[in-house]
């Protein structure tokens, strides 16, 4: 099988190292005063990203690492992971709990560990794959924006030195739901960036990441299944060693209310197509390309055993929420693109007035809470808050999909 570090060094990234290594050399002694000794919180820290932000902040020696996740199996693989690589620290006090941070025993956790010197929030709802009907939208608003206040709420009384929350390029700009969400869980955190610390990033896709659909690549070969995707969109990509080091640099160095985006030009942009076929080349194959998904399915299903053709299936994107390339800010976000090597920042983000964000509350609650909501209901009040999400409803969503 597939070096997959190696494949997206060569392939997706064309960078042999790191892009922030330097930032982090640059700025190592600020970043041991501000995390060894302290203690950390990371709430959705099993994932792609809330992991690898652990990796990129253990080697500063923290005294105390929580993590919450909703997976059991995730927390599971976190612990066996960093206690089987070599090097890595891991502090006495290590603890992981599986349970969602909108729980009761969450809030009981935090209190009695008299809050933490470092809090970096990964749970949400990051693909656009979640938005299919009113249900999975409500779910979604729920995670990434609801149930979100809550813990801000929470801070606010114990408030950290550090507070992290991650965003999406795909909140620059919106035309989907999920990274609409995200917009509104930028407004929505600013406005209590002058009770404590809130920083965030934007950056783009994480090759590989859980769930993602270039992961998917593997999980099709180990089952002999075509690969699929898109021809026509075009996506940034960082390494997961590279997200969570984008994110700690994020969190410990930015300033109360900062953006921060990888500095990544559009010719760095891929199409997931050319991704694939680069896979299959890597590990020898000649491709197949089908003109539909059952003849892609027919034929890796007569495929002899040892056979080095693969099919696949490319497809013009036309499910609801796909745009066609990723954006990190939008004219009118102020810029500084001098302070760091790797990362750009937005600066002077305008904060809300709270009565905006209480409206918007008042009226997503009002609107979750009804029996018959619809979609187009959620977006409508999505859009009167964020005047400029453009969202256009296709009537097919990523479910319909290989």
């Amino acid at each position: 099988m597939i070096n997959v570090n190696n494949f997206i060094a060569k392939h997706i990234t064309h960078r042999s190292e790191s892009m922030f290594l330097r930032d982090i050399e640059k700025n190592r002694v600020v970043l041991t005063q501000e995390i060894e000794g302290k203690s950390v919180l990371v709430i959705g820290g099993a994932g792609t990203i809330g992991s690898s932000y652990i990796r990129a902040i253990l080697p500063f020696k923290p005294s105390k690492l929580v993590v919450v996740d909703i997976s059991e199996n995730g927390l599971t693989e976190l612990t066996r992971d960093l206690r089987s690589t070599y090097g890595m620290f891991v502090p006495e006090d290590y603890r992981t709990y599986p349970l969602s941070f909108a729980d009761p025993i969450f809030e009981k956790i935090f209190r009695n560990e008299g809050g933490f010197d470092i809090v970096a929030n990964f749970s949400a709802h990051k693909h656009v794959r979640s938005e299919k009907d009113q249900y999975s939208v409500a779910a979604l608003i729920e995670n990434n924006v609801l149930k979100a206040r809550k813990l801000l709420d929470l801070l606010s009384e114990i408030p950290p030195k550090h507070f992290f929350c991650v965003s999406t390029d795909k909140a620059a700009n919106p035309v989907n739901i999920m990274g609409c969400s995200k917009k509104v869980m930028e407004e929505m955190i600013m406005s209590y960036s002058n009770k404590f610390k809130v920083t965030t990033a934007r950056f783009a896709n994480v090759a590989f990441s859980n769930g993602s659909l270039l992961a998917g690549f593997i999980d099709r070969l180990m089952k002999r299944q075509p690969l699929s995707s898109p021809n026509d969109v075009k996506r940034y990509f960082v390494s997961p060693d590279e997200s969570g080091q984008i994110c700690m640099l994020a969190c410990v160095l930015g300033k109360s209310g900062e953006i921060f985006f990888p500095k990544l030009g559009e010719e760095q942009m891929m199409t997931f197509s050319s991704i694939a076929d680069n896979f299959l080349k890597e590990l020898g194959y000649t491709i197949k390309y089908c003109s539909s998904e059952e003849e892609a399915r027919k034929f890796a299903f007569e495929m002899k055993e040892g056979s080095k053709t693969y099919p696949v299936y490319y497809f013009t994107s036309d499910t609801t929420g796909e745009k066609g390339f990723e954006e990190f800010f939008v004219p009118g976000e102020k810029l500084n693109m001098e302070r760091f090597s790797s990362l750009g920042i937005i600066e002077n983000y305008p904060i809300r007035p709270i009565s905006d964000i209480d409206k918007f509350f008042t009226d997503m609650n009002k609107l979750l809470s009804s029996n018959d909501v619809q979609k187009s209901d959620i977006v409508k009040v999505l859009k009167d808050f964020i005047p400029n999400f453009e969202h256009e409803e296709k009537g097919r969503n990523l479910d319909s999909k290989m």
